[in-house]
């Protein structure tokens, strides 16, 4: 059995609803959380073959309750469990099933009570539905450590029985910048999947949006907020001229900009327009204000890259890290030549975060072919597309190299 894309899609929008409304019932994250489960796999089958029912989150609801009943009836205090189980049962799951609790899940995740390893991984399980090896991949541990940071993260929510609830404003700044982070993680693994046979899993990006909307709803005044906000819609964007027909990878310098969503740029160029200057520069804003320069050009070759690379100078002084550097070898690349860019990109040669990462040997394969080391080009060009576990990006470095052979 195979789920449509269409229903995976759904499932995955639906789950940390479905959870979100588990948890503040009845608290037991971790109970809830297996029961939740049961209940997309259930779904995943029936689904398939007869089609999504009319409500399909209170279908989840009910489904997963009765999960949840079944596993409190099995445990050794029979008559407690029973007694609150009778009392789920004269809750009718459709009398909130219109309330979307994924907000205040997502907050509950970043309680700071956890550590920041520990929120990340556990929201992004929760909330991002990620799995674990997609967690580890963003995170470029071994998926073992991820698995492990993930299980401590649950035990600890179920030793502390965390509320779930938006907090008040005085608390919001403790969990924010994780609550921010886990976005951008969510949306990035839809816009690149980091394995498997398409490029992009649309309603990965789509929920990432819609959250970041509803959390500038809450915090219109948080400049990172809408800086989050803009990055996001001015990289979606982009995102139907990313693929050919048959679902092969066309980089940004090839991409026909007539496919770009012009209503999305105009969006999200005004949201960074209205917010920087307002606050303290933040990581989110500048990596906007970047995006912003890349869709407002009126093509590849008149980019200013000048501006770009000045905006990752200051991005690498107050949130450095081996991807900003990658990004800003590209742009040095351009302003300065791509030996340039090379030199800059073997400063990551010994960063262990990147040993296992494709990109690096991706990038340096391009800079290497415009300095015109072709044989190099090649080479790395092959061994990024056999470090790659996404088909369209093995394809794509593969069918590069061998042009150049």
């Amino acid at each position: 059995m195979r789920t449509d894309a269409r229903t995976e899609d759904l499932l995955r929008q639906l789950a940390p609803q479905v959870l979100g409304t588990l948890v503040r019932r009845h608290g037991q994250f971790d109970a809830c959380e297996d029961a939740v489960q049961e209940a997309l796999l259930a779904a995943a089958v029936q689904w398939s073959e007869q089609g999504a029912p009319d409500e399909p989150r209170s279908w989840l609801l009910t489904v997963a309750s009765r999960r949840l009943i079944d596993a409190w009836r099995s445990e050794s205090a029979r008559q407690r469990r029973e007694e609150t189980a009778a009392a789920l049962e004269l809750t009718s799951p459709a009398e909130s099933s219109d309330r979307d609790d994924t907000l205040a899940l997502l907050f509950m995740c970043c309680h700071p009570s956890l550590s920041v390893p520990s929120q990340l991984a556990l929201t992004l399980r929760a909330v991002g539905g990620l799995t674990t090896a997609e967690i580890a991949h963003a995170f470029l541990v071994p998926e073992t450590t991820m698995a492990q940071r993930i299980s401590r993260a649950k035990q600890s929510m179920k030793a502390t029985g965390l509320p779930i609830e938006v907090p008040p404003p005085t608390e919001r700044a403790d969990r924010l910048g994780v609550v921010l982070h886990v976005l951008y993680l969510v949306f990035n693994e839809g816009y690149a999947t980091s394995s498997g046979p398409a490029l992009q899993r649309a309603g990965l990006t789509t929920e990432a949006l819609r959250l970041a909307r509803l959390l500038h709803q809450l915090m219109p005044g948080e400049a990172e907020v809408a800086g989050l906000l803009a990055l996001l819609l001015l990289t979606d964007a982009r995102r139907r001229a990313r693929t050919e027909a048959d679902g092969s990878l066309v980089p940004l310098a090839e991409q026909r900009r007539d496919l770009w969503d012009a209503a999305q740029i105009e969006e999200g160029v005004a949201l960074i327009s209205r917010t920087l200057g307002t606050a303290p520069v933040g990581p989110y804003q500048l990596q906007a204000a970047i995006a912003a320069v890349h869709d407002e050009a009126p093509s590849a070759a008149e980019t200013d890259w000048q501006q770009i690379l000045a905006l990752y100078g200051v991005l690498e002084r107050i949130e450095p890290g081996p991807v900003v550097t990658l990004n800003r070898a590209v742009a040095v690349a351009m302003v300065d030549g791509p030996r340039a860019g090379l030199a800059l990109l073997g400063t990551l040669d010994t960063d262990d975060r990147m040993t296992h990462n494709h990109r690096l040997d991706a990038v340096r394969a391009h800079l290497l072919e415009l300095a015109g080391d072709l044989p190099a080009a090649r080479e790395a060009y092959l061994r990024a597309a056999r470090m790659t576990a996404s088909l369209p990006e093995q394809r794509y470095l593969a069918l590069r190299g061998a042009q150049l052979g």
